[in-house]
């Protein structure tokens, strides 16, 4: 558990170091870039999708009943950004995770653990499908827990959904470039709780306003942290 927080308070500490500083922003501004494209030329579908959903769950009809009209046009607009936010902040996640991983753990393993061996149990088609496999699930969470929402329970979703998605994508690519295909999964397996657990914590900053502008990078980072200091201790009683 103590290797949790310090693998957090490492993360938060090398979030404002000047070379990390890009690593922060560019995922964001391409993940925000992508959908604003993506909402200009499908405004129409997204919008007929966003009516059904409200129908569907009763509210449309009471925004066409609404007066003035403008206030029923700007909840559905807030419906649409409350929508868009999300979309950004998942994508710069796996941005993150694809892309961004590699300068992270370059910058960290050469400071913080240059005695550790890179026998790259992983890999680039490892890392798509662990993403691809990662955000079928997190949308599966989203779409199973809809009942929940009903009973006042679905509340929790968001932070689940959060917590998974971070420690499914972050933990493979942490390792992937260090640890074997054996130590990964040993590594995997002995800190299910730990990895659940900082998934949980790093996922809590999406939802902080400013903070979750660098979430995407701190949550990289924090796992980086956690992944190699478990492997070098994994290590250390063979050397």
């Amino acid at each position: 558990m103590s290797s949790m927080f310090d693998a957090l308070l490492r993360a938060f500490h090398d979030l404002f170091q000047f070379r990390i500083l890009w690593i922060v922003l560019w995922p964001i501004l391409v993940a925000a870039l992508l959908w604003l494209v993506l909402g200009v030329i499908f405004w129409g579908i997204f919008s007929s999708w966003m009516i059904s959903g409200l129908t569907a769950v009763g509210i449309q009809t009471w925004l066409e009943g609404l007066e003035p009209q403008w206030i029923a046009h700007t909840i559905q607009a807030g419906a649409h950004l409350i929508l868009f936010v999300p979309l950004v902040f998942v994508t710069a996640i796996v941005i993150t995770a694809l892309f961004a991983m590699p300068m992270l753990i370059n910058l960290v393993s050469e400071r913080d653990y240059p005695q550790l061996e890179r026998k790259k149990g992983g890999g680039i088609g490892g890392s798509l499908l662990n993403a691809l496999l990662a955000i079928c699930i997190f949308i599966a969470i989203w779409v199973l827990t809809i009942p929940l929402w009903l009973i006042g329970v679905g509340v929790i979703t968001p932070f689940v959904a959060a917590a998974y998605l971070n420690q499914r994508l972050f933990r493979y690519d942490a390792l992937a470039e260090h640890a074997s295909h054996e130590e990964m999964k040993a590594l995997v397996s002995a800190n299910q709780s730990s990895l659940w657990g900082l998934g949980l914590l790093t996922g809590l900053t999406q939802f902080i306003p400013v903070l979750n502008l660098f979430a995407p990078v701190l949550s990289g980072l924090a796992f980086i942290h956690f992944g190699l200091s478990c492997l070098a201790n994994l290590r250390q009683p063979l050397q």
